[in-house]
């Protein structure tokens, strides 16, 4: 079967992945949207307002990718639905109502575990008590394969997700169209691996990873979306679509292996312990690796949860000075916001921005930046109000001044029975007189 990657992240390009729809004859595409931040940020928004907390671009995006991927026969898995996915299955039938398109959505919904996660357990990141981070506003739990493989079952062109472990979204469709049983170690290892490479999208084409006279790559502001030929044992070639920018190689591929890795021995996945040590890539071509030789164990008992706390407020603001001895006065107004901020009990960051060239001289335009974290909006706009003020309480020649104050959400994990998870598919249609 062949599967693509359309999505790297939230803020992802949405055209490399109506191409591969287009012009790759996948089978699968997968859209990886959601990290740790961005749900608890999705559960956010949902809490102010329940109608939202789905990705923010859904509608963007599949207003251009679904027709194609109807036309083409391309089943998409994606993890849109973030915070809410029952709202972002409704929002994708209107909108295949608005475009005529026939289609069926699974919704696969049970990561949101906050009701059920005890906030006595100690963070994995310190140990520390979840509860005493601050007030938690979101939990959700890593799914697996399993709880993807009933969505795909259903039959749906479209399947859509909260918190699901990113390789997750490759296994479940790889397991289905091939037949694997997800216990069998070595093929969702070999799935697991599929996943890992393709799951960032562009970075294995050669984004993140481009650095000119080092790393080149041709036509990166054309750069291309991968996608994996991948055979009934597991073993895969990655590619991309000719003509498009970017670049697959042993290089490309082996940083895309390490990233995110801290024990390649032991990548816990809620399907499996990957051993990346045997893992071999092998140049077959232009643009095509191949790789295999992954090693799997038994799945984790438990599943990770990422949990979301409100960590206080952070101030960001900054003012320009230009001319002679700019950078003196913006070093200068550093001190004075400082100074006046010393008995706030706040921690205070000041920094000259861009005061001498590459050859070591002076420039004639530079940027003092203050930033601080605060408990409340009102002591984080204190700090802003400091810098405002230098306008005519400062240096001369100060301007441009820009503040912003929002409120920060940090991020924890712990670990939950899988026992105490317990997902569920919601299947929504539209038939040919709704389209």
């Amino acid at each position: 079967m062949r599967i693509g990657s359309g999505a790297g992240f939230a803020g992802d390009r949405i055209g490399p992945a109506v191409d591969l729809a287009a012009r790759a004859g996948l089978d699968d595409l997968v859209l990886e949207c959601l990290a740790e931040r961005t749900i608890a940020l999705g559960q956010q928004r949902k809490l102010r307002d329940p109608a939202v907390g789905y990705d923010p671009r859904l509608r963007a995006r599949f207003e251009r990718l679904l027709p194609v991927a109807a036309a083409h026969g391309v089943r998409v898995v994606t993890n849109m639905g973030a915070a809410n996915p029952l709202v972002a299955g409704e929002v994708t039938r209107d909108l295949l109502v608005d475009l005529g398109v026939r289609g069926k959505i699974a919704v696969v919904t049970g990561d949101d575990v906050l009701d059920r996660l005890d906030l006595r357990l100690p963070a994995l990141e310190d140990r520390v008590p979840l509860a005493d981070h601050g007030a938690v506003v979101s939990a959700n739990a890593y799914l697996g394969a399993d709880a993807l493989l009933p969505a795909l079952d259903t039959g749906a062109n479209v399947v859509l997700t909260g918190r699901v472990a990113d390789p997750s979204l490759f296994v479940a469709p790889l397991a289905h169209r091939l037949g694997w049983e997800l216990d069998d170690w070595p093929r969702i290892a070999a799935g697991t691996l599929v996943g890992h490479v393709l799951e960032c999208a562009g970075q294995v084409t050669g984004g993140y990873f481009a650095d000119p006279g080092v790393k080149d790559v041709p036509d990166l502001a054309e750069l291309g979306f991968p996608f994996a030929e991948v055979a009934s044992d597991g073993t895969a070639t990655i590619g991309k679509l000719a003509g498009t920018g970017g670049v697959v190689s042993k290089a490309t591929v082996r940083e895309q292996l390490l990233y995110e890795v801290t024990d390649p021995t032991g990548y816990r996945t809620p399907d499996v312990v990957l051993d990346f040590r045997p893992v071999r890539a092998e140049q077959t071509g232009d643009d095509r690796v191949r790789i295999s030789g992954a090693a799997g164990q038994a799945r984790p008992a438990e599943l990770k949860v990422s949990v979301g706390y409100r960590a206080g407020y952070r101030a960001e603001c900054g003012i320009s000075y230009a001319g002679p001895n700019a950078a003196g006065r913006a070093r200068l107004a550093a001190d004075v916001v400082t100074t006046r901020l010393r008995g706030t009990g706040l921690r205070i960051r000041a920094e000259v921005l861009g005061a001498v060239r590459d050859s070591g001289e002076p420039t004639d335009e530079c940027r003092l930046r203050v930033a601080a974290m605060a408990p409340d909006p009102t002591a984080a706009d204190v700090v802003c109000h400091e810098v405002e003020a230098l306008y005519t309480n400062g240096p001369a020649g100060g301007g441009g001044v820009r503040a912003d104050v929002r409120e920060v959400i940090g991020i924890v994990s712990a670990l939950i029975p899988r026992s105490d998870v317990e997902t569920r598919v919601t299947v929504l249609e539209v038939d040919d007189a709704a389209a």
